[in-house]
């Protein structure tokens, strides 16, 4: 579909766009498709106080079919203009679909990369070790609605050898007046790693490494990151073939990051302990960028692919999925932090503040808040004490319970140091998901029509999810007695955002 089609098929679903208002699962504060299906957040970035939220996107179904570059632009995260689609499926390197991509902002405009897909059908594939094109694209934009030229840098045959037909998802670093490209890939030996590119100028790409961890963690790695943060580089991807180990990889594929320590110049690669990023149901291909406050701000996709449970709840309103909050990143003390944007407060109205003894029950308008709960420990004077007796007071510590009703059939609950989220009918085949958490100190919930996000011990660690309730006037109960401290909770307005069409 190139623009042209787009243009010509537009007013052709005005019925699409008129179905999506119907539905009470719209998001308030997410950013959802105008129509049809969503995916990969793509090409974030910030550009002359502007920022850019690209995202794979099929405008005339909610399914499966080619992939454009869907466009939101904002300056404040309140705001948000839903520009038309910026990139299309219209060469012969991509025709089966823009994939995803990263951008890279310079004085004069923005360079974008992303995978052009190619799917071949002449005789029998695998699509694995053939069958398949992932072609390396390149484009730039003054201004990040116009392309000014696109061209094809790299194809299958300049990637190693040995690697299968899966290699994309391009994130460009710039490191000592240098680039270099990390892509996710699989090679002939079902091994997942990232590959690495350099280049001087944007434009002239040469393998440089392929790297693996020391163990084999899964067969395919997607959506690649490479950033530093707070003296810290960071890896993230999207491990896919990681088998469930105690409470940690409990999707079908996984979503987080490596501490690394890459010395990209003598090729020497020093990866930490693989993190998730969420230990809820829906979150996947996620991205970062640096905006022009300096912050590392990161936005995922709220779905999973493959996954057991489902989001069909909209389909008949012509829409499907979401992405997730814009969070913000932080390094300290060995974990990478999340919480969401301070922008995010301009939503808050209908404050409530209360001690944790006299928090009951709220009724949010639409299901719709932001609560925030601190716990308080009880403070107990100790003065001799042998081991054995502090150990039992930590253990008491840790043993704190805690439950909390979100909404009729979704509880949050912690029992000896494990917090649980479980989900009734309105989790459309979600049931539960669990965190370690050794000592609960505070929980940020956001709670939006059909998403919630929760956010522990400041963002140390974070579950999300969809979810699809029957009606909207829904109570938030707190089940727990035992518990001291405070609540804080705001009801949350809409994002106003100008859709295009309008003009």
């Amino acid at each position: 579909m190139n623009k042209e089609i787009y243009l010509e098929e537009y007013p052709k679903h005005k019925n699409m766009r008129e179905n999506v208002k119907r539905d009470k699962n719209r998001l308030h504060f997410h950013m959802m498709p105008p129509t049809g299906w969503m995916n990969d957040p793509n090409g974030l970035c910030q550009f002359h106080g502007i920022n850019h939220i690209y995202f794979q996107y099929t405008p005339f179904l909610a399914g499966w079919g080619t992939k454009l570059w869907g466009h939101y632009t904002t300056q404040d995260w309140i705001h948000y203009e839903e520009e038309e689609p910026f990139l299309f499926p219209d060469t012969k390197w991509d025709r089966d679909g823009v994939y995803s991509g990263s951008a890279i902002v310079k004085e004069d405009g923005i360079h974008f990369f992303y995978t052009g897909n190619v799917k071949l059908y002449d005789k029998e594939y695998d699509y694995i070790m053939n069958g398949r094109e992932q072609n390396t694209m390149h484009l730039f934009s003054p201004d990040g609605k116009h392309i000014t030229y696109k061209e094809m840098v790299m194809t299958n045959d300049d990637y190693p050898s040995n690697m299968s037909k899966h290699v994309r998802d391009p994130k460009v670093y710039e490191k000592d007046g240098t680039y270099y490209m990390i892509q996710g890939g699989r090679d002939e030996k079902d091994r997942g790693c990232a590959l690495l590119f350099q280049s001087a100028d944007l434009k002239n790409w040469k393998w440089y490494d392929t790297i693996y961890p020391e163990k084999t963690f899964g067969y395919m790695w997607e959506c690649p990151d490479l950033f530093e943060i707070d003296g810290q580089q960071i890896m993230t991807c999207c491990p896919q073939g990681v088998e469930q180990k105690g409470y940690d990889y409990q999707n079908v594929y996984q979503c987080g990051y490596f501490p690394v320590n890459f010395d990209l110049v003598n090729k020497k690669y020093e990866f930490g302990t693989f993190v998730e990023f969420d230990k809820g149901f829906d979150i996947y291909a996620t991205q970062t960028f640096q905006d022009e406050q300096g912050r590392r701000i990161l936005i995922g996709w709220m779905g999973i692919p493959d996954a057991e449970y489902d989001n069909d709840a909209t389909v008949s309103y012509d829409w499907i999925h979401a992405l997730t909050m814009p969070r913000e990143l932080s390094f300290k003390d060995g974990k990478l932090l999340q919480k969401p944007l301070k922008e995010m407060q301009e939503l808050r109205k209908n404050e409530f503040h209360c001690a944790l003894s006299e928090f009951t029950q709220w009724e949010p308008e639409d299901s719709c808040f932001e609560l925030h709960i601190d716990f308080e420990e009880k403070a107990e004077k100790v003065e001799k004490v042998e081991i054995v007796e502090i150990i039992e007071k930590e253990r008491g510590q840790q043993s704190r319970s805690m439950k909390l009703q979100l909404r009729e059939d979704v509880i949050l609950s912690l029992e000896e140091g494990i917090l649980r989220l479980n989900m009734g009918k309105s989790g459309r085949g979600r049931k539960e998901r669990t965190a370690k958490v050794e000592k609960l100190r505070n929980l940020t919930i956001f709670s939006d029509t059909s998403a919630i996000e929760i956010f522990i011990n400041d963002g140390e660690t974070v579950m999300t999810t969809r979810v699809y309730s029957e009606n909207l006037k829904q109570k938030v109960t707190f089940l727990s007695k035992e518990n001291t401290g405070s609540v804080t909770g705001y009801e949350l307005g809409s994002f106003i955002v100008h859709h295009h069409e309008e003009v």
